[in-house]
C-alpha cells in the first residue's frame, strides 16, 4: 500500500473522538517540517522518503500528509500517489506560492511562523495577502433575461431552454 493510500485512509476514518488528536499530531508535524525548511530555505528537501521521515522524526503517514499539502507549492511536480518509503524525491518549493497556499488553507500555525520574517518582507506578505483575498472574490456574470437567447447556443429563448424549472 502506498503512503498516499494510507494517508487518505487515515483522514477518511477519523471520528468525532479521534479528529482533534489527529489534527494536533498532523499540525505539529507540519510545524516541525516547515520550521526547519523556512529556517534553511537553501537546503533542499530531497532524498529517499524513508530517510527524510527519520531525519524529521515524524510518522510516515503524516509525512505523506505534508507532501500532499506542499504539492501545490512546488515548481517541480511529484507523483504523490505512488510514493513509498523507498521513493526518491526532490522538493523545489516556491516560497511565495507556499505562503499564499498557507493563507488559502487557513493555516495560521504555518503562515504565522517567525521564520517567514527572514524570507519575505512585511510589504511582500501584505501583497500576497491581498492577492489571496482577490482570488477569493466571486464576480457574478451578466444576468440572463427570460426572453434573451439561451447561452447554450440552441437558438431558443432562455425561458424555453436552460431556464426551465
Amino acid at each position: 500500500m502506498s503512503l498516499y493510500t494510507e494517508w487518505k485512509d487515515l483522514m477518511d476514518n477519523q471520528t468525532d473522538a479521534t479528529i482533534k488528536d489527529f489534527w494536533k499530531r498532523y499540525c505539529d508535524t507540519e510545524v516541525k517540517i516547515y520550521s526547519d525548511f523556512l529556517e534553511h530555505p537553501d537546503k533542499k528537501i530531497s532524498g529517499r522518503v524513508g530517510d527524510l521521515i527519520e531525519s524529521y522524526d515524524v510518522e510516515p503517514v503524516l509525512f505523506m500528509g505534508f507532501l500532499d499539502g506542499v504539492e501545490t507549492s512546488l515548481n517541480n511536480k511529484i507523483d504523490i500517489v505512488t510514493i513509498d518509503e523507498d521513493s526518491e524525491i526532490e522538493l523545489d518549493i516556491d516560497i511565495e506560492k507556499l505562503y499564499f497556499n498557507m493563507l488559502k488553507a487557513d493555516a495560521p500555525h504555518l503562515y504565522e511562523l517567525p521564520q517567514w520574517d527572514a524570507l519575505l518582507t512585511e510589504e511582500r506578505k501584505k501583497e500576497i495577502v491581498k492577492e489571496h483575498r482577490r482570488a477569493g472574490t466571486v464576480v457574478k456574470g451578466e444576468k440572463i433575461g427570460r426572453n434573451d437567447p439561451c447561452p447554450c447556443g440552441s437558438g431558443k429563448k432562455y425561458k424555453h431552454c436552460c431556464g426551465r424549472n
